[in-house]
């Protein structure tokens, strides 16, 4: 049996999707929320620096707000707050027009500051280099579709479903192709689900002490 290429992060760029509306924080960019001194997305970067060499911001509207990140921003393809199947597909987009060697794209959402530190690794670990297979993160039996690793190959069927107006559901896509699950445990630093996410004003408030207490 011939060995199976192994894919490695070198291949991979990141991209963290900050794109949506936030409407259950009130509006506005959840990722630059002040969380004692640091935004949602100066934890997120730093956590995802070290897995992947490049990183690239999904948003909409001004790219200026990002400025003083000085990474590329780049807006949904398709619509405006379109879901995260657009913000996947920037992140596609991205790579196939500027990133020659690069063969996949991982998938991070920018208001869940606790995600493995070894997500990367894990996620590629899971997949061929060389076919298109789909990988999902999951956690305590639940899948985190946001959280995943596409394959840059996948850019024109994943285009041609979001213009032709299918479903904007992450897993509706996703089961037309290959893809296998990859289950984290609870993160040892902080006691919660790596996936938790602020979406209400009481989630940010969790986050706030979470990281006064875990990593001050």
């Amino acid at each position: 049996m011939a060995k199976r290429k192994a894919l490695t992060a070198d291949k991979v760029l990141g991209c963290v999707l900050a794109g949506g509306q936030s409407r259950r924080m009130g509006g506005g960019d959840k990722s630059l929320l002040d969380l004692g001194g640091k935004s949602m997305l100066d934890i997120i970067l730093a956590r995802l620096s070290p897995q992947v060499p490049n990183i690239i911001l999904n948003a909409n509207g001004d790219p200026q707000r990002f400025a003083r990140y000085e990474l590329p921003v780049m807006a949904d393809p398709i619509g405006e707050f379109a879901g995260p199947l657009a913000g996947v597909l920037a992140g596609l987009t991205y790579a196939a027009e500027n990133c020659p060697g690069v063969s996949h794209v991982v998938s991070v959402a920018g208001d869940t500051p606790f995600f493995p530190t070894a997500l990367v690794e894990s996620l590629i670990g899971a997949v061929p280099a060389d076919e298109p297979v789909i990988a999902l993160a999951s956690s305590s039996s639940k899948l985190h579709p946001v959280f995943g690793l596409w394959p840059v190959s996948l850019l024109n069927d994943l285009q041609t479903w979001l213009r032709t107006g299918q479903s904007g559901k992450v897993l509706a896509f996703v089961d037309r192709h290959d893809s296998v699950e990859v289950s984290f445990d609870l993160d040892p630093a902080t006691g919660l689900d790596p996936f938790f996410n602020a979406n209400r004003p009481d989630d940010l408030a969790t986050v706030r002490k979470t990281l006064s207490a875990c990593f001050s």
